[in-house]
Order: C-alpha cells, then sequence, then structure tokens
C-alpha cells in the first residue's frame, strides 16, 4: 500500500494551480473533468506523490457539499492497494463502514470505494487500485 494522492478541494481550480505551480514549484501533470464525481480536477505532481485539486462542478455534488460545509483544504486521502476486492472484503469483515457498497470507476477509469470518515477518526479515506 502506498500513498497515491491527496486531495484538496477549491473554489477557483485556476487560481489554485497557479498558486500550486507558480509559487510552490509543483508541475501541472493533467487536467479533466471526471463526469461521474461532477468535478474538474487538476493533478500536481511531486517526486513519489500527487496533490490533486478538485473543484465541484455541479452544487449538488458531494464535494460541492462539502466545500460548503467546510470550506476549503483536505478533501481525503487516497492509499494505492494492489487488490481492491480482497482489501473491499476485509473492511467489511473488520466492520469498517464504506461510502460506496462497490468500487466505482474512478479517476482514468481506475476502480475505487471510499471509507467513511465514521471509521477514521473524521478522515475520507479512497483506496484505489491501478488497472
Amino acid at each position: 500500500m502506498k500513498l497515491e494522492h491527496v486531495a484538496i478541494v477549491v473554489r477557483d481550480l485556476d487560481q489554485a494551480v497557479s498558486v500550486y505551480k507558480e509559487k510552490l514549484g509543483l508541475r501541472l501533470e493533467s487536467r479533466q473533468v471526471v463526469d461521474t464525481e461532477s468535478v474538474e480536477i487538476a493533478v500536481m505532481a511531486l517526486d513519489n506523490t500527487r496533490i490533486e485539486l478538485v473543484r465541484p462542478l455541479d452544487s449538488t455534488a458531494g464535494v460541492a457539499r462539502f466545500l460548503d460545509k467546510r470550506g476549503e483544504g483536505l478533501h481525503h486521502i487516497c492509499l494505492e492497494v494492489e487488490n481492491l476486492d480482497t482489501l473491499v472484503q476485509s473492511l467489511h469483515a473488520s466492520g469498517v463502514r464504506l461510502i460506496d457498497a462497490a468500487p466505482r470507476k474512478g479517476y482514468r477509469g481506475n476502480r475505487a470505494v471510499f471509507v467513511h470518515p465514521t471509521s477514521t477518526d473524521g478522515v475520507l479515506i479512497e483506496f484505489y487500485e491501478k488497472r
């Protein structure tokens, strides 16, 4: 298991990209709309992980509700795993509450599940399997 990315929710994606790129020296790896989540993301590359800047596109999306309730800042951390199905079975057996009943299609078509923050001391955690 390794840290895949840290996601930060923002109101203005262009401004956030500018800060991370021009002021902090990170490289913009990619930018895309994720229709299934109603968000636009900008992936900022570091040597060994990424920062994912996330802007909601729809006021009813989960990220938009998060932004309205908590404001800009840390949204979730993402951990990459080898076998998501095995992990999901283990989490269920351990009584960990998942937001997703089954893996969803995530960024770049990879599979992901989210653990509800009530099971992880208030932190939203995404588990991600690269295909």
